[in-house]
């Protein structure tokens, strides 16, 4: 234990509104995957908005009502990419280009927080401008290029 979690954000700008056609086969499938989030091995908190199900209705750019927002934190980064990569959300990962647009650049970042930490909106996306102005360091990352978790002072 370090006395650190993996923080973890990721953005897309959706094809449509959320409540249109387009969407209702990735909306119906949230509750199933958040649910398994929240069950798995490492899972620590997940962001949700004031309904408390999901990150939804929180909209990280005010100007841009497609850009939704989920931001998590895990025990370690094999951890989240266990869930990420070994469950079902892979089913629905590997469906992400039919509900979200390309965003020309890091739509992720993954940063170490102090244990019991809970990023906010502005946090977050503030991670994922670093790791596209930086690029990855241990301020932000990606899968392909994980940073240990800091050494906790004594």
């Amino acid at each position: 234990m370090t006395g650190f979690h993996l923080a973890q954000v990721n953005v897309g700008r959706s094809v449509a509104p959320l409540g249109g056609p387009e969407l209702a086969d990735f909306v119906a499938q949230l509750p199933e995957i958040n649910a398994l989030a929240d069950r798995a091995p490492g899972f620590v908190w997940r962001m949700v908005d004031d309904g408390g199900e999901d990150s939804t209705a929180l909209r990280p750019d005010g100007d841009d009502d497609l850009l939704l927002i989920n931001c998590s934190t895990w025990e370690s980064v094999e951890a989240l990419k266990d869930f990420a990569y070994h469950t079902d959300h892979l089913r629905v990962l590997s469906r992400r280009r039919e509900w979200f647009q390309p965003l020309g650049g890091p739509h992720q970042a993954l940063w170490w927080v102090p244990a019991g930490h809970r990023p906010s909106v502005a946090e977050a996306m503030g991670r994922i401008a670093i790791l596209r102005e930086r690029g990855s360091g241990p301020q932000a990352f990606t899968f392909r290029d994980p940073h240990s978790a800091p050494v906790a002072a004594t």
